[in-house]
């Protein structure tokens, strides 16, 4: 699963410029916090904020998914994106 995941998912998916990889990075932070993938709600949303993603646009799209996806999927999900938020804002400032 493992080869199939890089070529479909980093290869052919992300190769695909259709999308920007911003619109994508946001996408990824709502399918995710709306799965409830905590793990992974971390990781995109520290790669949306190196895709360019500000901050205010992560949070946006966070209350776009408790309006539809529920807010208990979007509780863990601020708690943890403020987390990636404040470490990256860390970094930056090294």
């Amino acid at each position: 699963i493992r080869d199939w995941t890089t070529e479909n998912v980093w290869g052919t998916v992300w190769a695909d410029d259709t999308l920007s990889r911003k619109t994508r990075s946001l996408l990824n932070v709502a399918l995710t916090t709306a799965l409830r993938c905590s793990h992974e709600i971390k990781v995109h949303t520290r790669g949306a904020l190196r895709n360019g993603c500000t901050k205010e646009e992560i949070r946006a799209v966070l209350m776009q998914v408790a309006v539809y996806g529920g807010v208990l999927a979007v509780r863990e999900a601020v708690r943890m994106t403020n987390q990636v938020i404040a470490e990256e804002e860390k970094r930056d400032q090294k």
